[in-house]
């Protein structure tokens, strides 16, 4: 007989994140998605009971599910990512319930970065606004292949279609002309729990799927191994002990693709070319390894390789680059300028640069492009041309969310400045060409 436990390992994963502007209910959707698919522990339920009478409350407030910091709960809003793991008999699921303020806007990079689908709520007396176009604009960016519309506070509007239909229609468009490649509305009542685990008796003019039940059905790929191949380099192993004299290993996790004995390798970014001849994992010898085992790799050349190479099939490498032309989402309190000094970290390497420049900055209510803006602030979306002293091997986001992405950072006190994804803003859109100036100009 089967166990729960067997049935739970066969089922897949779904990553997902939420998002909306401040009051729109993402915390109590959270709480009833909890509640209503039995994933909250008595315990748990008893004292979200006893905080809601304190209040002066006589149902649960169920968003005190998910509002764990103190200072959430005190002013009833969701300030830092909030991770949440439960499971149904057809799939389990890593929630991110991210916040819904202007200044947390860099919460929800974090939350919607390994994300496969995004709920991103709408109030449905206030409609789409702007933060509901920011999270949008996120999304698109971070290359979310699912996006649900949850319009919520449809028992506030009286359940009207109309509504539901005219705020369904504008995010549909505005989402689609980013480049999402699938939205899914869907009108709720997350206080009433309408439409949010159980069909809602007050919309019969609605016959799509429950919250819950899309997020049960929508397909999801988690299949690494059909990326491009790619080992950033964490370690290289010398034991040079009795027993082994000459081993020389890289040590790393493998980002994405799968690496097999004899195959013809390349080392970024010097460009060098060699065989692997074995790879190790869990102390044993294996002929083949796939995205995301954490191995290590033994090649016929003695290369001089260290942290932050990376390794690639010699018939499929990235290009190496100096100038970086990517998107970035500013999430730091200080502006990132023109000609500032920062250093930028992908994947496991970490190199001095400059930002060379800031073409534009994305205005989110027509998504127009506001040019040479000089500097990014807090929360802004932008794109960037940074000059790095040492050659990356840099993918396209849009192919790899793994090595396409990177972190610029403060060299000052370690502050992440901005988190960036290179090649073009959104999917499908065509990428200027980055002209790079004489080296001269450069201190490095």
């Amino acid at each position: 007989m089967t166990t729960t436990a067997e049935q739970l390992s066969a089922t897949t994963l779904l990553r997902f994140a939420t998002a909306g502007s401040v009051d729109d209910g993402k915390s109590t959707l959270v709480g009833r998605l909890l509640h209503d698919s039995k994933s909250v522990l008595t315990d748990q339920l008893e004292a979200v009971e006893q905080a809601s009478l304190n209040r002066g409350q006589e149902a649960p407030d169920l968003a005190l599910l998910t509002d764990g910091l103190r200072a959430e709960r005190e002013q009833g809003i969701t300030i830092d990512v909030a991770y949440r793991y439960f499971a149904t008999t057809r799939r389990r699921f890593i929630l991110a319930d991210t916040p819904g303020h202007v200044q947390y806007t860099r919460n929800m990079v974090t939350g919607a970065s390994t994300a496969e689908l995004a709920v991103v709520l709408v109030d449905a007396r206030n409609g789409v606004v702007e933060q509901t176009r920011r999270h949008a604009a996120v999304a698109a960016l971070l290359r979310v292949p699912h996006v649900v519309l949850a319009v919520n506070k449809m028992d506030l509007v009286d359940y009207a279609e109309p509504v539901f239909a005219a705020i369904a229609e504008e995010f549909t468009a505005y989402a689609a002309s980013l480049g999402v490649p699938e939205i899914t509305a869907i009108p709720i009542s997350a206080l009433a729990g309408d439409n949010v685990v159980e069909p809602s008796a007050h919309m019969d003019w609605y016959g799509g799927p429950t919250v819950l039940e899309h997020l049960e059905t929508v397909p999801v790929s988690h299949d690494l191994t059909a990326c491009h191949a790619r080992f950033p380099v964490q370690y290289v192993i010398r034991p040079q002990s009795a027993e082994h004299p000459d081993y020389r290993g890289y040590a790393g996790q493998i980002a994405a693709g799968v690496f097999r004995v004899g195959e013809s390798v390349s080392v970024l970014p010097s460009g060098r070319t060699t065989t692997i001849t074995g790879i190790d994992a869990l102390g044993r010898r294996v002929d083949i390894a796939w995205a995301p085992q954490s191995v290590t790799l033994r090649l016929a050349d003695d290369i001089d390789i260290s942290r932050g190479d990376l390794i690639a099939p010699a018939v499929d490498a990235p290009p190496v680059t100096q100038d970086v032309g990517a998107t970035v989402c500013h999430v730091a309190d200080q502006p990132l300028s023109v000609g500032q000094r920062v250093l930028l970290k992908h994947t496991t390497r970490t190199v001095k640069a400059i930002v060379k420049d800031i073409p534009s900055r994305l205005t989110l209510d027509d998504l127009s492009q506001h040019p040479a803006p000089g500097q990014l602030v807090a929360n802004d979306i932008g794109r960037v041309v940074v000059r790095t002293a040492e050659p990356l091997a840099l993918d396209a986001y849009e192919d790899s969310r793994r090595t396409g992405s990177f972190l610029l950072i403060d060299p000052a006190d370690g502050t992440t400045l901005s988190a960036g994804m290179a090649g073009a803003a959104f999917a499908g859109a065509a990428e200027a060409v980055v002209a790079a100036d004489d080296d001269a100009e450069w201190d490095f």
